[in-house]
């Protein structure tokens, strides 16, 4: 594999490094099984893209695609909590929602970025050489977020989102509105997949409707997979082992697409996703049994 290749794959771990903690968000602190990201991360690259063009500055851009993902989850969380709409069907329903409303925002399936100011055009008079610069420039967003992400957690906000995630009745018990750190969860979380989706469109001059497809499964992969390399109990290793995750995920793929011994091209991309998972979960569950002093 080239170094532009190996670099191409960084950035975009990186980028779903993003998706992958707000995947944690809702699947590890809260337990909520929110499917919403696959159409939530579309939404971001739509919105972006579409504001770009009309002439927004691309950082204003990005905030209101982290907004319209925020709004996204709000819409699965309140399908959930007012409608009482099952959990995973009302993630469902937003995502397949969003779909139709990305045709509509972007006024057809894709919107092209290629002239267009991105954020990465942003920083390009500081002289970082052309292949290096997006990785670096994506590995300082992801570190910025990761640390105000983890930080969030260990706040009393955080400390009573994991409480209302690990046992609602006795955090309501408490004094706790659960209700209230569901709707703020899933917003956190889908807002981190729409940036994520905003910046993936930026980075590869384009948002197209069908880029969130699968997206749940990427992020799914690199919590579970990080998890599996980076055995970590405390919230700021478990945090960082889903960037790295990600980041690893990307490598892999890269390199199983690269290898000419395998005979993979771009379409098998759902294969070597499928496999990975599958390997992550069992690399899991014999951590799990081992840390257990149980037989895997």
């Amino acid at each position: 594999m080239s170094l532009v290749a190996f670099l191409g794959a960084i950035e975009t771990g990186l980028i779903f490094g993003l998706v992958a903690l707000g995947v944690f968000l809702s699947f590890r602190v809260l337990n909520f099984p929110d499917l919403t990201v696959d159409g939530s991360f579309a939404f971001g690259a739509a919105v972006t893209a579409v504001l770009i063009v009309k002439g927004w500055n691309p950082y204003a851009a990005t905030g209101m695609a982290i907004a319209a993902g925020s709004c996204a989850g709000l819409i699965t969380a309140t399908l959930h909590l007012r409608l009482r709409v099952l959990n995973l069907l009302a993630s469902i329903l937003t995502m397949i929602a969003l779909y139709s409303v990305n045709i509509r925002v972007m006024a057809g399936p894709t919107v092209p970025l290629l002239g267009q100011r991105t954020v990465l055009s942003s920083v390009e008079h500081l002289g970082v050489p052309n292949p290096w610069l997006a990785p670096l420039f994506f590995l300082a967003v992801s570190s910025v977020v990761w640390v105000i992400y983890a930080w969030f957690l260990h706040s009393e906000t955080g400390l009573a989102m994991r409480a209302t995630g690990a046992n609602p009745v006795m955090a309501r018990a408490n004094g706790v509105r659960t209700e209230r750190l569901v709707l703020a969860g899933l917003a956190i979380s889908n807002g981190l997949a729409a940036f994520g989706g905003s910046l993936l469109a930026q980075l590869q001059g384009a948002a197209d409707v069908t880029m969130g497809i699968g997206t749940i499964i990427v992020g799914l992969a690199a919590v579970i997979g990080g998890a599996a390399l980076i055995p970590a109990r405390s919230l700021v290793g478990l945090t960082l082992a889903c960037v790295f995750g990600a980041i690893v995920y990307h490598v892999i793929v890269a390199l199983a697409l690269n290898a000419t011994t395998l005979g993979l091209t771009a379409s098998d991309v759902n294969i070597v996703t499928a496999a990975l998972v599958c390997v992550a979960l069992a690399f899991s569950g014999t951590a799990t049994g081992a840390r257990q002093g149980k037989k895997p």
